[in-house]
């Protein structure tokens, strides 16, 4: 009879871990800071769930002014990982946490620069990475980058 009872309970447990596993998984926090552009459409700077954290790509927009903070693909890469480093630090992480990046750029020949850049603001070991060139970025920017952090 005990045989016949644990054979029951040992599914019916499981569904009821799995059930409340997945509600934890679909669970979102979202993340935003004054420190960052607001977002400009129907998205958020930030989204928590299943452990890690999606940081919508962020374009050259300094949150103090509204503005670009350059014309120079090097002013606009720095500022691209304030902005992406303000909602990593306003979500309780670091860049450390950091484990992929995508890198899109409106000019291919700006990948050895945007590299510098990037690297500056990273130490081994460096994220995942993947980079692009696309025909055309938000607002007219030369670079925008997301990423993915785990929660510590």
């Amino acid at each position: 009879m005990q045989s016949l009872a644990l054979a029951l309970a040992v599914p019916v447990a499981i569904g009821v871990a799995y059930r409340v596993g997945y509600r934890a998984a679909r669970a979102r926090e979202v993340v935003n800071t004054e420190r960052a552009p607001a977002a400009i459409g129907p998205y958020s700077q930030g989204v928590k769930a299943g452990g890690l954290l999606f940081v919508s790509g962020q374009i050259p927009i300094d949150p103090a002014t509204g503005e670009f903070s350059g014309s120079t693909i090097e002013a606009q890469a720095a500022q691209v990982m304030r902005n992406l480093r303000s909602i990593v630090e306003a979500s309780g992480c670091s860049m450390q946490d950091v484990v992929k990046c995508t890198i899109l750029l409106a000019d291919i020949a700006d990948f050895a620069t945007v590299n510098e850049v990037y690297k500056s603001n990273f130490s081994p070991p460096y994220p995942a990475r993947a980079a692009f060139a696309v025909k055309a970025l938000p607002k007219g920017a030369l670079v925008e980058i997301e990423c993915v952090a785990a929660l510590p």
